[in-house]
């Protein structure tokens, strides 16, 4: 197996990463799930989604022990503050211009099929 970062394959079959409860994901629990999700997964499809899920639950309880209260949370890596432009009215296309490329027009409006009934 290939070190943690490193570029490589991984035999997920072969890795074991226990859940926070130390109990991780067996062949049951994803025959369940997939029953759940009604999708036809075969033995050995078994043993193979076992294990990369037990590894992705065992990444992700790697990232809950790093996050810690003292550690802001962040949507970006970078602090961003957004610019906006000041609204300011400018010329646009002639009303005319626009309407010639709709497929339909009426009373100097775009003409849009019905995909609502009658309103009661």
């Amino acid at each position: 197996m290939a070190p943690p970062g490193s570029a490589g394959s991984v035999d997920f079959r072969s890795v074991s990463t226990p859940t926070p409860d130390g109990a991780g994901i067996g062949r049951d629990d994803v025959a369940h799930l997939a029953r759940l999700a009604r999708l036809a997964v075969t033995d050995d499809e078994l043993d193979v989604f076992a294990g990369q899920l037990d590894v992705i639950l065992g990444s992700v309880a790697r990232v809950a022990e790093v996050a810690a209260a003292d550690i802001p949370p962040t949507s970006h890596a970078v602090p961003m503050t957004n610019v906006y432009r000041a609204d300011e009215v400018r010329p646009s296309l002639p009303r005319d211009a626009v309407l010639a490329g709709a497929p339909a027009v009426e009373d100097d409006k775009f003409r849009v099929p019905r995909i609502l009934g009658d309103a009661e």
